[in-house]
Parts: C-alpha cells; structure tokens; sequence
C-alpha cells in the first residue's frame, strides 16, 4: 500500500467494497430472519466501519489516549503503524468508504427490488381479454 492521500484512498476503496460485501450479507440475512432493512443498514454499517477501520482506528485511539513520555516507548509505538503521518486521514476515508460502500448497495438492492416488483404479471396465452 501506498503512503500518504494515495495510501488512505486505497484504504478507502478497500473499506468501500467490504462495505459492498457486508451489506450484500446483511441483506440475505435479514431476508431469511424477516428483520427489517434498517437493521441491515445498521449493522453493516457498523461492521463494515470495524472490519476496513478497524486497526487503524485501534492505532489512532492508542497513540491519543496512552502516555508516550519515553522516546523508546513512542518508536516502538509508531514502528507498529503502516503510516503514522497520514494515519488520521487513513481512518477519516476509511469510515467513509466503509458507510459509502454500504448505501450504494444498498441502493443497488432496493433497485433491483423496484424493478422486480415492476414487472407487470405473465398473461397466459389462453386467457382472452
């Protein structure tokens, strides 16, 4: 992966499939449970937000909430990151994507429903009108 704003876009476009994905499963399982689709957005929101920010995110809490008083403690810290310069931007697109990814599928599910839903019925050949 790249550093810098090319490194968070790829992160980013990496969240927006799982985000693709994860509602993609989301919806089969709240079709088979009969829940409703807001629980589906919801969750996969949430989940696509952990999977694609999920260790960055974990690096940036890190490095903001524990005490890296000690150079050696800071190093051994900022060694465990892909890219401590442009981490903060890594986590932003990467939460972007991740919820982005989940509304354009499901736009593209409920798309798919309209245009199922729109078909107008078969007539059987030997039914007159």
């Amino acid at each position: 992966m790249h550093f810098g704003l090319l490194g968070a876009l790829e992160a980013g476009a990496i969240a927006l499939l799982i985000g693709l994905l994860v509602y993609a499963v989301w919806h089969w399982i709240a079709a088979r449970a009969g829940l409703h689709h807001s629980h589906a957005i919801g969750w996969s929101c949430v989940m696509a937000v952990v999977i694609g920010a999920g260790i960055d995110g974990w690096h940036l809490f890190y490095l903001g909430v524990v005490k890296l008083e000690s150079p050696v403690y800071a190093r051994m810290a900022l060694q465990k990151i892909h890219d401590p310069d442009s981490l903060g931007a890594r986590v932003a697109l990467e939460a972007i994507g991740a919820v982005v990814g989940v509304v354009l599928s499901r736009l593209a599910f409920s798309a798919r429903s309209r245009d199922d839903d729109a078909t107008p019925p078969a007539v059987s050949p030997d039914r007159e009108h």
